[in-house]
């Protein structure tokens, strides 16, 4: 059996020190629930994805993830580093089925200009009701916001395809980059708003603009508080923008660019798909980009 390798992957980038940093560790398989988490720890990256052997048929592969903090069901940026790090290791492309805490997921991965890029079939969305008026008062004044910070075609909502967030939209891009939101009040509002992930983005974008959307996502609940760049976020967002008439299409796919920067200045894009039956979006795939950050190490299950 192969020994456990630890790698960290830059994803949703194609530059070395942009987009989101990942732990991957490939054969991960001699490693037990503690050892994953004190790596992920110890690597200190939002999510670190631990790449093991199927336990069933209906799988090729299985994915963990843990934050600094705790295990989250699944991750967009860790699964974009995972499928990229195995990529680099045999050269294989193609469709590949992973197990993760959200269930089945069909990832691919395709050749491009010498490198890959990996492609993650989300599924459908879920949406729940909007948040109550006296919950949306709490997220504001966590967020620091204003009722006329809102674009109020957007109600705040959590969507999710595995993973939900709080969908929270910003009328004007420069407020979205002035945010500075009390963590705390985030992290203690999270079992009440019914997501551990606030998603706050803004359609305000300039006329020659690659992106539809920009956003910032705060996760201080999961020890995160904010995430360069979020899969689990974006793709949602997609789902949650068709549902409510800012992406228009009746039938098909419908496709964007979304840009998301944290405000170290760390930051990428996602490319969102939204297949659209009868004007609803009935499933959600996101594409990204990665770079190799380095290999880190080759771990012993037992190492220190």
């Amino acid at each position: 059996m192969d020994e456990p390798r630890l790698y960290r992957i830059d994803a949703f980038t194609t530059e070395p020190g942009r987009g989101n940093p990942a732990g991957v560790v490939t054969h991960a398989d001699a490693l037990d629930e503690a050892r994953m988490q004190a790596i992920a720890r110890e690597m200190g990256f939002s999510e670190t994805a631990f790449v093991l052997r199927a336990s069933g048929d209906d799988h090729d592969v299985r994915l963990r993830f843990f934050t600094p903090t705790t295990e989250v069901p699944v991750c967009g940026h860790a699964t974009v580093g995972a499928h990229y790090a195995l990529a680099l290791e045999s050269g294989r492309t193609g469709r590949t089925r992973q197990l993760t805490g959200a269930g089945v997921q069909t990832v691919e991965v395709n050749a491009y200009m010498g490198d890959f890029t990996v492609r993650i079939e989300q599924g459908p969305p879920v949406f729940h009701a909007p948040l109550a008026p006296h919950l949306v008062r709490d997220v504001m004044a966590a967020l620091g916001l204003e009722a006329g910070d809102f674009d109020f075609r957007c109600p705040l909502q959590v969507v999710g395809t595995g993973h939900g967030k709080l969908m929270v939209a910003l009328e004007r891009r420069s407020r979205l980059v002035e945010l500075q939101p009390d963590f705390d009040r985030l992290a203690a509002l999270s079992p009440a708003i019914g997501s551990n992930g606030y998603f706050v983005f803004t359609l305000d974008v300039d006329e020659d603009d690659d992106a539809l959307c920009h956003g910032r996502m705060f996760a201080p609940a999961i020890g995160v508080d904010e995430d360069p760049v979020t899969g689990n976020a974006n793709g949602p967002l997609g789902a949650y923008l068709v549902r409510h008439g800012l992406l228009r299409t009746e039938d098909g796919v419908v496709r964007f660019r979304a840009r998301q920067q944290a405000a170290t200045g760390r930051g990428g894009y996602v490319d969102v798909e939204v297949r659209v039956r009868n004007g609803e979006p009935v499933d959600v795939a996101i594409t990204g980009h990665a770079v190799l950050g380095s290999q880190v190490a080759q771990l012993l299950p037992d190492s220190a």
